[in-house]
């Protein structure tokens, strides 16, 4: 079931009216109905893998309590590790397992060695990774003794497996969102009426941008060479905003539908594509990630307190694994590798924490300065999302390599520069705000923003058809 889909449509409001008039008085009943509403949104993908979503909550919940309750520091390490190991390695099996065993023979081969291994022909479970890192981070909190276990299963499991949430994340904390499920809601009509703007809003970026500028993408990366280097350009800053749109567009949604809940999910995006520098830029993108490998792998390896040798090292770490969490490819890898060079820089200058606060905030326009390290930024983030989208590392430098010529002066497709440049100006009006429309057009006339509003549920309406899948659910 995709969050752009019929079926999501009608699935939402049944929740919701069952939510707060059926279940409203009683929490237990509330979590209850997440609970079953959550495993049956994710059953509707595939109904085998529910059984795997539900062992590993049953480890992790289990896990926890053996930790609190362990008198020896032996017990407690032998259950930390072992379930860190069983969830690493489910991850390893779906996800890993085909890449490294394909690698391998293609290495060995290099030097005449001919090897046969057995590759999987499974699936990978939607969501694995994002559920796997709920579970990862509340037993080592845990173990850390940060937080105490969480005696009540149902409770645990909405926190895993709640259903915004489940297949794209972002990535939500014990801390965070527990709280959240064992506390009685009272309905509150204007939350309800942020969250239902903040999916819309989510939903134009999915249907009317990302989809849009996906045609345009796919034609140029599936064969760079049949176009001028202007079109590949345009290709790929489409896909710049085509992720962007497509992935910010799943957590405005999920972050909608949970406030219709009466529950506050993690911040996922803070308008990246306004960041003046590389370090910005990854303090605003897919911000549940980088802070969950900051905290549970970058600040243990010693961060960036060490000599200049071991932040470099953990600063090419963190990348690195932040792109091969991304997928089982090369491409992801280089990706992660060229944005730890972009970094490095910034980190070793101590200019990492220059720009905190969002580019001219307080303004209307920014200032040249401002301009140009937003525009330099964001050729590199789409330099390097050439990578992140090819589907090989010869690809991705086969369309590097026609990126520049005498054709780069040829006018592209004018389609997809308006509707960024549409896009663009709506993000930058409302980036002070938590998503772009929060506020929009509210010194209008009521008659001018009703008609805003009706003009995107238009235009969704005009451009649903096939249901688009989520790049993200894909990792």
């Amino acid at each position: 079931m995709f969050f752009n889909s019929l079926d999501f449509a009608l699935f939402l409001p049944v929740v919701f009216f069952l939510y707060w008039f059926i279940a409203r008085n009683n929490l237990k009943i509330q979590n209850i109905l997440l609970l079953v509403a959550s495993y049956f949104f994710y059953a509707c993908w595939d109904w085998r893998f529910l059984f795997l979503l539900i062992f590993s909550t049953l480890l992790d919940y289990a896990t926890g309590l053996s930790i609190a309750g362990a008198k020896k520091e032996l017990t407690r390490k032998t259950w930390f590790y072992l379930t860190i190991s069983v969830n690493l390695g489910f991850l390893a099996i779906f996800k890993y397992y085909n890449f490294f065993a394909e690698s391998l023979v293609t290495s060995l081969a290099h030097v005449n060695l001919h090897l046969n291994l057995w590759t999987l022909n499974i699936i990978l479970p939607v969501g694995i990774s994002f559920y796997t890192f709920h579970g990862l981070s509340y037993v080592i909190d845990i173990y850390q003794k940060r937080i105490a276990p969480e005696k009540n299963f149902i409770d645990y499991s909405v926190f895993v497996s709640f259903f915004p949430l489940l297949v794209a994340g972002p990535i939500e904390r014990a801390t965070h969102l527990l709280p959240q499920i064992k506390v009685k809601k009272e309905f509150q009509y204007a939350k309800v009426v942020d969250g239902l703007k903040q999916i819309l809003w989510g939903l134009a970026k999915k249907i009317i941008i990302a989809d849009h500028l996906a045609i345009y993408a796919n034609m140029i990366f599936e064969d760079p060479s049949q176009y001028a280097s202007s079109a590949i350009i345009l290709g790929a800053i489409c896909f710049a905003f085509q992720i962007y749109c497509d992935f910010s567009g799943y957590s405005d949604i999920a972050l909608g539908t949970a406030r219709l809940f009466g529950i506050e999910l993690l911040k996922n995006f803070e308008y990246p594509y306004f960041s003046r520098d590389i370090a910005e830029f990854w303090r605003r993108w897919h911000i549940s990630l980088s802070t969950w490998f900051r905290d549970y792998l970058y600040i243990p390896l010693g961060g960036s307190k060490g000599g200049t040798w071991m932040k470099i090292r953990n600063t090419f770490i963190i990348f690195i694994v932040s792109g091969f969490w991304h997928g089982a490819n090369w491409t992801f890898i280089a990706w992660g590798a060229l944005n730890a060079l972009f970094f490095l820089p910034l980190m070793l200058t101590n200019k990492n924490r220059t720009n905190i606060e969002i580019a001219a905030k307080g303004r209307i326009l920014p200032s040249i300065k401002e301009f140009t390290g937003i525009v330099f930024t964001f050729c590199l983030t789409t330099f390097a999302w050439i990578f992140f989208r090819s589907e090989s590392i010869s690809s991705a430098l086969d369309l590097i390599s026609h990126l520049f010529s005498i054709s780069i002066f040829s006018v592209p497709a004018l389609w997809p520069i308006k509707l960024i440049l549409a896009f663009i100006v709506i993000e930058w009006l409302g980036r002070e705000q938590p998503y772009a429309i929060a506020k929009f057009g509210l010194k209008w006339p009521k008659t001018l923003r009703w008609a805003f509003y009706y003009l995107l549920i238009g235009a969704i309406l005009y451009n649903t058809g096939s249901e688009q899948q989520f790049i993200y659910f894909q990792f």
